[in-house]
């Protein structure tokens, strides 16, 4: 006798974004928490520019600087040599990339 199979539907994702308060979709659409534009300190401004911008942007904008510039220590690709601009910033001549970020929250405010 030969079995009868039944095919399973796969279950659907429920689209957890939209109905959560706090998720990603919300706070992007509200334009609060990394989303939120920040205008740059004049320090920070020679490097991302002065226009206000989410924080995401600053810091992907700060990348792209170092990269252009060469900026990051080829033997240990963490460390941040700074330029003329970046000491500016980060108050020092060499920064990791992990405390990059501390010292750019000191140079936007919301």
């Amino acid at each position: 006798m030969a079995k009868t199979t039944t095919k399973k539907e796969p279950a659907k994702k429920a689209d957890t974004a939209e109905k959560d308060p706090g998720g990603a979709k919300t706070q992007a659409a509200k334009g609060t928490g990394i989303h939120a534009p920040v205008t740059p300190s004049k320090e920070l401004g020679a490097v991302v520019g002065t226009d206000a911008l989410p924080r995401s942007q600053v810091i992907s904008k700060v990348w792209e600087y170092i990269k252009a510039q060469n900026l990051q220590n080829p033997e240990n690709k963490r460390e941040i040599v700074a330029d003329e601009k970046l000491k500016k910033v980060f108050g020092k001549d060499k920064v990791t990339m992990f405390e990059m970020n501390k010292y750019i929250s000191a140079h936007v405010k919301a």
